[in-house]
């Protein structure tokens, strides 16, 4: 049953970033929600039965949904780890496509050594007392749980960073690679307690996995779905209010011009001015021009200079982080915006 939800979480969250994704470039994180949710599809124990049928009925579709997560997961920790500038070594080694090789090929050559028998959705409560079984099992999680570990640590930092409700996509982010490495931990114990002997531990600690399984996939998947939500919320406050912007600004910009005409009077930025960020520069490019030149008498009072100053801070990115905004810092002339 659980298994059932969590490959169900994972295909909503693929149809989200497909929605709430589409025209961005890095599709890193897609690759990955794709990828975990055939894995996830995989484990679900009709679809696991008729899948290892026809690979031949020899568990062969364990070594696939296993491979296909650490692939998925591969591509998670590469995306974590591009949506900031924070990429200390260790974190780039354990996302690396070296680590993901060296995992991938020290699971498969194990998974050959083990005697799997025929078709079992109980793969390692039947046959997790093999050396090779619980070594294979080590390997995969192993690497899984190092790559969630990096994102835990890319989580951590994202959040300390952020402030407001830009914090929430990393605390579900943290959340759920805290549990991600949680749940490695218990499999690898449940490994160590198969082969050991210890069946009593390994029962107990497996009452664990089911609950540290989903909370791993729903805060992960909800923590990736909230930032280009985020995102959109923060792009939607920053427009409307540089509308506002523009507005307030109006009566003083339509003052300036009069005793100064700017290109916005003419056709020459087309339908640029439709955007209110384009709009904003232009009009304080402006009443800049008319206060400083000493060929027109254009005088501005001490709320029309706090208003001006007002909205230079909103256009200079203070308040945002859009892609088009200026360098904080630098005067908009220093930038060739005339």
């Amino acid at each position: 049953m659980i298994q059932t939800l969590v490959a169900a979480l994972m295909w909503a969250l693929v149809a989200s970033l497909l929605i709430l994704r589409r025209g961005r470039t890095d599709r890193n994180i897609t690759y990955s929600a794709l990828t975990i949710a055939i894995a996830m599809t995989l484990n679900v124990d009709a679809i696991y039965v008729v899948v290892d049928r026809v690979l031949g009925a020899t568990n062969l579709a364990t070594l696939l949904s296993d491979g296909l997560l650490m692939i998925g997961l591969f591509f998670l920790g590469r995306a974590a780890m591009k949506a900031g500038e924070y990429r200390p070594r260790l974190v780039r080694a354990a996302v690396g496509p070296s680590a993901l090789f060296i995992a991938l090929l020290g699971a498969s050559v194990t998974f050959m050594f083990i005697d799997r028998g025929s078709t079992t959705v109980n793969f390692m409560i039947d046959l997790g007392a093999q050396p090779w079984a619980a070594t294979y099992s080590i390997i995969a999680f192993t690497y899984c749980g190092i790559v969630v570990a990096a994102m835990l640590a890319l989580a951590t930092r994202e959040f300390r960073l952020g402030d407001g409700i830009q914090r929430i996509p990393p605390a579900l982010l943290f959340i759920g690679s805290a549990s991600g490495v949680a749940l490695c931990a218990v499999v690898i114990i449940m490994d160590v307690a198969h082969i050991s002997g210890y069946l009593e531990l390994m029962s107990a600690v497996s009452a664990t996995y089911g609950p540290l399984s989903l909370l791993a996939f729903v805060f992960l998947c909800a923590g990736f779905v909230g930032q280009p939500m985020v995102r959109y919320l923060r792009d939607r406050a920053r427009r409307a209010h540089t509308a506002e912007m523009v507005r307030e600004l109006e009566p003083l910009w339509r003052r300036a011009t009069l005793v100064r005409p700017g290109l916005s009077g003419t056709n020459s930025l087309g339908s640029s001015l439709d955007d209110p960020e384009v709009r904003l520069h232009r009009e304080i490019v402006e009443i800049r021009d008319a206060m400083i030149d000493p060929r027109v008498s254009f005088e501005v009072t001490g709320p029309d200079r706090a208003l001006l100053e007002r909205a230079e801070a909103h256009l200079l990115g203070a308040d945002a982080r859009g892609a088009r905004e200026p360098v904080p810092g630098r005067p908009a002339r220093e930038r060739g915006q005339v």
